[in-house]
């Protein structure tokens, strides 16, 4: 569980810090007017399905999800400090141990994808997803290597993530 920074009372040792850099908080896209009518539509139909099928509940879903998604778009993402450091990961005010990850892996492919995923050894927890930025990918691994264990059978980007960038939902 993540130990939260600057929390009063809070005495947490993070270590030193080896790589440092500020990531987005979730990537930004410029989506095309066709986008939204397209969503509008696909938004539309699943909520007349939902009504149709006395699914009241997913209609509900779907409205919320459009919401959120369209309070979203025209938001700015704040910059999050990421850091890693000889006893953990900052992300943020939060410190995770490397103790809570199983491994990890970088997905590099310019210029759509350039992350950094840490898997987490507790199945309830999410995967952390860090975008590298500028960051070199090869020092990332070669310091992370030094505390975790690499995933090098992961190849590409987990399909939730590829279908998330190619939508333009996150």
């Amino acid at each position: 569980m993540p130990q939260i920074i600057g929390k009063e009372g809070s005495t947490v040792l993070t270590g030193q810090i080896l790589h440092t850099w500020e990531v987005s908080e979730y990537e930004q896209h410029d989506r095309p007017m066709r986008w939204y009518l397209i969503m509008l539509v696909l938004g539309l139909f699943l909520v007349g399905y939902g009504l149709f099928t006395n699914n009241f509940l997913f209609a509900l879903i779907v409205i919320l999800f459009s919401i959120i998604i369209f309070l979203q778009s025209h938001q700015i993402p704040h910059r999050v400090p990421f850091s890693i450091t000889d006893l953990g990961v900052l992300v943020n005010n939060r410190f995770y141990m490397y103790s809570e990850f199983m491994d990890f892996y970088i997905i590099y492919n310019p210029p759509q994808v350039k992350t950094l995923f840490l898997e987490p050894e507790s199945t309830f927890r999410p995967r952390l997803r860090v975008l590298l930025g500028e960051e070199d990918p090869n020092e990332i691994k070669f310091t992370l290597r030094q505390f975790l264990s690499e995933n090098v059978t992961k190849e590409e980007e987990p399909l939730s993530d590829k279908m998330a960038r190619e939508w333009m939902i996150h």
